[in-house]
């Protein structure tokens, strides 16, 4: 399996006050974010409503799109949700947990899970579950 390179691309949020326009600011992020999409990209959409992998389906997905696409893109939408045109975009919706985590916090899962998922295909120890008495 070839070396696993993680690129972060933050779009800035925008200030919200009580008299935001939700709807407009969510399709406005979503702009942004299909723009800095790579177009020969597998995208993957963290959502609450997307689908919820185990370890091992998690890696025989990442196993099968890395043999189909050059660039794999995850998006981690604001904390209003994505935008209808994202969510299309998408060839696949993940949820990470029913739970809902703070925005940065969702980084740490992911590229945990990312690491995991690397170290399952490459035979690596980390993924090994220890036993504590």
């Amino acid at each position: 399996m070839r070396p696993l390179q993680i690129n972060l691309i933050e779009i800035p949020l925008r200030s919200r006050t009580k008299n935001t326009n939700l709807k407009n600011l969510i399709q406005e992020e979503g702009k942004q974010i299909l723009a800095k999409t790579p177009p020969d990209s597998l995208v993957v959409a963290l959502d609450e409503h997307g689908k919820q992998w185990n370890n091992t389906e998690l890696a025989k997905n990442f196993q099968h799109w890395q043999t189909i696409y050059k660039n794999l893109t995850i998006i981690i939408g604001g904390p209003d949700g994505l935008s209808k045109d994202v969510l299309k975009k998408a060839h696949y919706t993940w949820s990470l947990s029913p739970l809902t985590f703070p925005h940065q916090l969702v980084r740490i899962i992911l590229i945990e899970q990312l690491h995991r998922t690397w170290s399952i295909l490459n035979n690596h120890p980390y993924h090994k579950a220890h036993v504590i008495n």
